[in-house]
């Protein structure tokens, strides 16, 4: 099918207008109910309400409003038409979503670390097992064939996204460690583990921004939206990606700032700790 000119130049009304896939929004929606049943819950004592402030809530309930528009809205419809919407879509899946979800779960969350789930969710969050599923994500679906896998395949509509955030929920979950009763990682060795989560995508971005060729069999000859080139939707795919990583490296980098800090004041001992310690 060709496309007209004008279906070439949507404007954000037209990317953002809404569709509904049962099997995303009926999960979203439950997680979300479940949510904000349980908040309603624990602000009923003044204990709940100290581990359960409302800008959690809010910052949770935009995460949840950012993942309907990133999968469930028309920007979907273009994907052959632009790498760079296709991936600005898949940035906010990883790099924004996530942060949200996590920050917006209550403090003082315990778990027994000895019991089946505790030990589950140990090994899940285990920092070395989420940068390989992370590593893994990002590097297989970013090479050549993964990616024109993807795109050609009804994958980039479904499993892609998900795979996205899924691993970057794990990632997220390392750095901002919600669960320390299975989580002991202290700050140094989560910012060590964020140098290392932030490199994959940095690499791949890095191959998109000095690539003189369009490196994805789908795109070589696409119609693309707002008359650019494939070559320049490529690097501007680099770009965003790239920018999309800043934060999280920042961070890790303020994590490390801190460990040093402490390690100046003879609050640790004077070794680099390991990424799983």
């Amino acid at each position: 099918m060709t496309l007209a000119p004008a279906d070439l130049n949507p404007g954000l009304a037209e990317l953002l207008a809404l569709r509904f896939d049962p099997l995303v929004w009926l999960p979203v929606l439950a997680v979300t109910a479940l949510y904000f049943w349980q908040y309603v819950r624990a602000r009923r004592t003044p204990e709940g309400r100290s581990n359960w402030p409302v800008w959690k809530t809010v910052l949770f309930g935009l995460g949840m409003v950012l993942l309907i528009l990133s999968t469930q809205s028309a920007a979907t419809n273009w994907t052959l038409n632009s790498m760079a919407l296709y991936m600005a879509r898949l940035m906010v899946l990883a790099e924004v979503v996530p942060p949200l979800l996590v920050l917006g779960l209550p403090r003082g969350i315990q778990i027994d670390p000895r019991r089946p789930f505790g030990r589950f969710l140990s090994v899940l969050l285990d920092p070395w097992v989420a940068l390989a599923v992370w590593s893994a994500v990002i590097i297989f679906w970013n090479v050549p064939a993964g990616f024109n896998a993807s795109v050609v395949t009804n994958t980039a509509a479904a499993l892609l996204p998900a795979l996205y955030l899924l691993s970057s929920l794990l990632v997220w979950s390392v750095v901002l460690r919600p669960l320390p009763t299975v989580q002991p990682a202290h700050i140094g060795s989560r910012g060590w583990f964020g140098l290392l989560a932030a490199l994959p995508m940095m690499a791949v971005a890095s191959v998109w921004l000095y690539s003189r060729q369009v490196l994805y069999t789908p795109y070589v000859g696409a119609l693309c939206l707002w008359d650019l080139s494939p070559l320049q939707n490529q690097q501007i795919s680099g770009w965003i990606m790239m920018l999309a990583g800043l934060p999280a490296m920042a961070l890790a980098l303020v994590q490390l700032m801190m460990w040093l800090i402490k390690l100046a004041d003879g609050e640790q001992g004077g070794t680099p700790p390991a990424v799983g310690d």
